[in-house]
């Protein structure tokens, strides 16, 4: 399993934000307001990983005095760190093409932007908390992979 690239998830955000913009400006008013706490969830996942990150940290690293992990809970939790990246990455794109059109439109102005705000922040906080996680569950003992991207090239 490699790391995640940003360029991965840039792509991710790309596509979900031109899929999703063609969507709202189709059936926008066939829509339901958007809560608020739609956008929410996402935080709360984000602070989950963050959690995960500082608690397991010590562990990846075999740091004396912690328990070392089990290497399938590991290879469970970084499959979870990327695919939080992946999912913020994809519902990042979706909260700003969302939050493109509510902008374009003046008169939409109001609770829909603000949910829209939320979702974005919080896609970006769970982005961030999966990378972190990722990072956090690295092996001391295994190689760096920028010495193996240099070698393929």
């Amino acid at each position: 399993m490699s790391y995640t690239r940003p360029r991965e998830l840039l792509g991710a955000a790309l596509l979900a934000a031109v899929l999703l913009y063609g969507v709202v400006q189709l059936s926008y008013g066939s829509l339901p307001p958007l809560p608020v706490a739609a956008g929410g969830v996402l935080l709360v996942v984000a602070i989950v990983d963050a959690v995960l990150a500082i608690v397991l940290r010590p562990r990846a690293k075999h740091r004396s005095g912690s328990e070392p992990l089990d290497p399938m809970m590991a290879t469970r939790i970084v499959a979870l760190a990327k695919a939080s990246s992946l999912a913020g990455a994809l519902m990042a794109g979706a909260w700003a093409s969302m939050l493109l059109y509510l902008l374009g439109e003046v008169r939409v102005f109001g609770s829909d932007t603000i949910a829209s705000v939320v979702g974005l922040l919080s896609a970006a906080a769970l982005i961030g908390g999966g990378l972190w996680l990722e990072w956090a569950m690295r092996n001391p003992d295994e190689p760096q992979e920028d010495d193996d991207d240099e070698a393929e090239r």
